[in-house]
């Protein structure tokens, strides 16, 4: 007893002790946000575009989900599973990563010719604030217009009044991006729709057996969910599903 009671005193003795060297004030950097008189309107000028630049950063998941392959590849994901009748499996958040790196993957060539004719040379003074967003816009259009039918690109035209170019290249990214989302979304369904006929197929089979042998009380949906798991499995459905997805963009 006396054993612990020397230790814990000798315990106390040394937080007690070495209490004024924890109590030392720690370094940390000072961040100090003002407002000064400028010396120029340049400055004023810059000052107003970067709080713009920093508003536009907020619509940033938009843009991804908007003006790149996420739609399709999220949509196509998503008739996925619920052709398969897994409810919630595999999760929300798997599909959604899933979807976000096949976006960056499927995307890479694009970002990388912004960054190669945009980023960089705006970064090193070559450039203007506008030539760079005008150069980082091209790669963007490119891809978009590849993926989009020139129905919908027509009815966008006829929607904002404007004249019909010659180049569909220099058309405005407010046409753009509207008509690809439109062609992204009926191509998804287009796949969803070919996804779904296997599962339906197994479902149609699997009722009329338990209808033929009189088992009505038995839901049809728990049976046929083990054959269509197991299908999927045998013909390896995640990689068919992906490399559908990755060669539809190319």
């Amino acid at each position: 007893m006396r054993k612990y009671v020397l230790i814990l005193f000798l315990a106390a003795g040394f937080f007690i002790f070495q209490q004024p060297a924890w109590s030392q004030p720690i370094p940390v950097p000072n961040i100090d946000l003002t407002v000064n008189q400028s010396n120029s309107p340049s400055q004023v000028v810059d000052s107003v575009k970067l709080l713009v630049m920093l508003t536009l950063l907020s619509f940033i998941p938009a843009f991804l989900m908007m003006m790149t392959s996420f739609t399709r590849i999220i949509v196509v994901l998503s008739f996925l599973r619920s052709a398969m009748g897994t409810q919630q499996a595999p999760p929300n958040q798997v599909l959604i990563g899933l979807a976000l790196f096949l976006t960056i993957f499927v995307m890479a060539p694009v970002y990388q010719d912004i960054n190669e004719h945009a980023i960089k040379p705006y970064l090193a003074s070559e450039m203007n604030q506008e030539t760079a967003i005008e150069s980082a816009s091209k790669p963007l259009r490119s891809f978009m217009l590849k993926q989009t039918r020139e129905k919908d690109i027509a009815l966008m035209v006829e929607a904002s009044k404007i004249e019909s170019p010659q180049n569909a290249d220099v058309l405005p990214l407010t046409v753009v991006v509207p008509a690809f989302i439109i062609s992204e979304l009926k191509t998804a369904f287009q796949i969803g729709f070919l996804l779904y006929v296997p599962f339906l197929i197994i479902d149609m089979v699997v009722a009329s057996i338990l209808m033929s042998v009189g088992m009505f009380m038995l839901p049809p949906v728990m049976v046929s969910l083990p054959f269509k798991l197991l299908l999927f499995v045998m013909v390896d459905g995640w990689y068919l599903v992906v490399k559908s997805l990755l060669e539809s963009f190319h």
